[in-house]
């Protein structure tokens, strides 16, 4: 910072300004401290910065599994988002979601200097009495029922359901089978129970759970099961990649789409248009979600801690060709 402020014949205080971007510089004085940074090859020691002003511009992600179709778009959505406000991200995947590797998670998060974290969750790990997340650390947590004791941000996993199963009701299907993803996942569990309780309000019959693991070949098995079950006319998967495999299975199975059964998903997924037939899927703005969370995270770098509580981003149902009405009565086996 000396060679540059003799070079450009300021004092190191301008040179200090310009550095970080600080006002009070006239413009021309400005771009003579920034000639003589590029002719010298100066960048500012953001770590030195850091300690001095006491942030880091950095925000840490910790999450489990970084291969499944939400988890992956809502670190994007996150990492966009948060390089809009000026800061980077640190992503720290842990493979098995146990409270001492999470919190070692944490203590690693600290030793790379974050301002706050974001951890991405889809098991019940929070929900056990026994977890608890390091004092003193900024957090949200995405897709968990842990908004009594942290911020949540989470997509309305219910009232997506409710729209799926009710679109299928009101279309004349007698019930509606599901392909639900794993029993761990908080957002498999809260899908099942809102499918559950919308055909008991409906006062229809609740079929047996088809269990995936959000996996298109976990689908395809279910959906040879229920394609070999004559009565089933309506199905919602959990996710769209198990819807693609329910699909495939209802085709070599000689079961039509929709005219024989019809068949929802979940996610919206940029590919699920493109399914044959295009797929009637709920759709999750994942784009909301991480905007949401880099917001709530940075209110509480800036202005303390926020109350707990869940902040749940609307979904909505997109209606394509794999639903119709139901075209006669199902036929049992002769």
């Amino acid at each position: 910072m000396a060679d540059v402020a003799r070079l450009a014949g300021v004092s190191s205080q301008t040179v200090s300004r310009v550095a970080n971007g600080q006002t009070g510089v006239v413009e021309s004085t400005r771009e003579q401290v920034l000639a003589a940074m590029r002719e010298l090859g100066y960048r500012p020691n953001s770590a030195a910065r850091s300690l001095r002003y006491g942030r880091f511009n950095t925000i840490g992600v910790i999450l489990f599994g970084l291969s499944s179709t939400g988890n992956s778009r809502t670190v994007e959505a996150i990492a966009t988002h948060a390089a809009a406000e000026g800061y980077a991200i640190t992503l720290i995947p842990v493979d098995v979601p146990t409270q001492d590797n999470v919190l070692g998670a944490f203590t690693r998060m600290g030793e790379l200097a974050v301002d706050g974290v974001i951890l991405i969750i889809e098991v019940h790990l929070l929900d056990a009495t026994a977890v608890s997340l390091p004092p003193g650390v900024h957090v949200v947590v995405v897709d968990s029922d842990a908004g009594d004791r942290y911020p949540v941000v989470d997509t309305d996993q219910a009232d997506g359901t409710r729209q799926a199963v009710r679109h299928l009701i009101d279309l004349g299907h007698r019930t509606v089978h599901h392909v639900a993803g794993p029993a761990a996942s908080f957002a498999a569990e809260r899908r099942a129970g809102a499918w559950r309780a919308t055909l008991e309000e409906a006062g229809l019959p609740v079929p047996e759970i088809e269990r995936g693991d959000w996996s298109a070949d976990s689908g395809h098995r279910a959906g040879l099961r229920l394609a070999a079950d004559p009565s089933c006319t309506a199905i919602f998967a959990a996710n769209d990649q198990m819807a693609l495999g329910v699909l495939r299975a209802l085709h070599e199975s000689g079961r039509r789409v929709p005219a024989d059964v019809s068949v929802v998903g979940f996610d919206d997924i940029a590919d699920s248009s493109a399914y044959l037939p295009p797929l009637t899927t709920v759709h999750q703005d994942f784009a909301e979600v991480g905007r949401r969370c880099v917001r709530l995270l940075l209110d509480q770098i800036h202005d303390g801690p926020a109350a707990p509580g869940t902040d749940l981003v609307p979904t909505t149902l997109t209606i394509r060709q794999s639903t119709d009405r139901v075209r006669g009565p199902a036929t049992p086996d002769a």
